[in-house]
């Protein structure tokens, strides 16, 4: 059974030391979505919003969160990272519209940046929510999840489903 690495000897919170890791080119892609009516579908894709352009907007968001998750995450390393992209595609779901968003981080380092692209593709759907509820509270995010990561000595990742 694998040991949890968070956790020193006496089952307390600790942040792991990787000082004695190897440094390698890091690379995680995390995916989300959120799950809008036709109106707020046409808004964003129309640029109709009084509050702006919402993919834009989230779009920034979603890299400022990457780059600050350390600052959420409390046993996250901050970490000095090399590219954040972000990507939105549409899908139709019968009466609804699916925003399926990609968020691909980067670094050289010795820790991965998992969580920097979970926490940016999760930022990128809660400010669509939030630039888009005064149309509709009934919006619904997710799934959230790691689609790939590569680099670091645990190896590479491949989501299968």
């Amino acid at each position: 059974m694998e040991r949890l690495t968070h956790f020193n000897e006496q089952g307390r919170a600790k942040m792991v030391d990787i000082s004695a890791k190897e440094e390698s080119v890091r690379i995680a892609e995390a995916r989300s979505s959120i799950l809008v009516n036709e109106e707020i579908y046409r808004k964003i894709t129309e640029g109709s919003f009084k509050k702006g352009d919402v993919l834009a907007v989230a779009q920034v968001a979603g890299i400022m969160a990457a780059k600050k998750t350390s600052d959420w995450i409390p046993m996250c390393h901050p970490l000095a990272l090399t590219g954040v992209d972000i990507t939105f595609h549409w899908k139709q779901e019968h009466d609804a519209y699916s925003l399926e968003i990609t968020a691909i981080v980067k670094t050289k380092g010795t820790t991965g940046v998992e969580m920097e692209a979970l926490t940016a593709a999760s930022a990128v759907a809660l400010t669509v929510y939030d630039m888009c509820k005064a149309v509709d509270k009934s919006m619904v995010i997710g799934p959230t999840f790691l689609q790939s990561k590569s680099g670091g000595k645990n190896g590479d990742y491949q989501r299968s489903v």
